[in-house]
């Protein structure tokens, strides 16, 4: 039997039906669209196999902010409401018959990134429900991302138009270029454009850095700010070598919850 894996990035989902809402205090409402959302998202995908991560929303910045500790320095809490309903939220969606992953020492991103991974290694097919972009360093013949709210693949071609790098490039884009949402400084100077110039002609950073054919305009930016290019792109990756403690059949999808 093949295996159809469909991971849900859930605080990304849960965030953008709650933040459409005339009122943040209306859980019932989140609650009621998010379950209608992923019956649309499982008649569409037809899983064997689901699971919604979540972060834990008691834990800090993670690994990231120990590395750079202006690691998203700015993000806004998550609101209170929203916080207090979020049990309430994953009862519901396990009585839809998805059961939820929350994170503990790591983001969920590395969660999911580490899931993902492992089983398309396998050649299983994998779906990431998520708008999140940084995903898409993972994409592989059998790893896909989709954005729900967009309705769209953020495949290989969308990259290509988006970025101009090839996926597996995505980080060193970042390690160069930042990402001012999450106060990843990248080096001071190269923005995405040069950030793309630079990669299509070297495959990564360190190849770059280490080449005499790099243009002086960007020789002197990256001698002065390697090591903040460096550490812009390790925060950038994600980690897919988590131990999960859990194994794919845990996941297998059996269609709604006896209540």
């Amino acid at each position: 039997m093949s295996i159809h894996l469909v991971i849900i990035d859930a605080l990304n989902l849960i965030r953008r039906v709650h933040s459409a809402q005339p009122d943040p205090n209306d859980i019932a409402r989140t609650i009621t669209t998010t379950t209608r959302t992923l019956n649309k998202i499982i008649k569409e995908s037809q899983p064997t196999h689901i699971i919604a991560v979540f972060d834990h929303h008691l834990q800090d910045r993670g690994w990231r902010a120990d590395i750079l500790p202006e690691y998203k320095q700015n993000r806004k809490p998550m609101p209170e409401p929203l916080m207090e309903g979020l049990e309430s939220i994953q009862d519901a969606w396990w009585k839809l018959g998805i059961d939820s992953l929350l994170s503990e020492g790591d983001e969920a991103d590395d969660l999911v990134a580490t899931l993902a991974v492992k089983v398309a290694e396998h050649n299983e097919k994998v779906t990431i429900i998520s708008t999140d972009k940084g995903y898409c360093q993972l994409l592989s013949p059998t790893l896909q991302i989709r954005d729900y709210f967009q309705h769209r693949w953020l495949d290989e071609p969308f990259i290509e138009k988006e970025f101009g790098v090839k996926p597996k490039q995505l980080a060193d884009y970042w390690g160069l270029a930042g990402v001012s949402s999450s106060q990843v400084p990248g080096v001071a100077g190269i923005g995405p454009k040069a950030a793309k110039e630079i990669l299509t002609q070297f495959n990564d950073i360190e190849q770059a850095y280490a080449s005499e054919e790099l243009p002086a305009k960007y020789r002197k930016k990256l001698d002065e700010h390697i090591d903040a290019a460096r550490k812009s792109k390790q925060v950038s990756a994600l980690k897919t070598d988590i131990e999960l403690g859990f194994n794919l059949q845990d996941l297998r999808y059996n269609g709604p919850n006896e209540v």
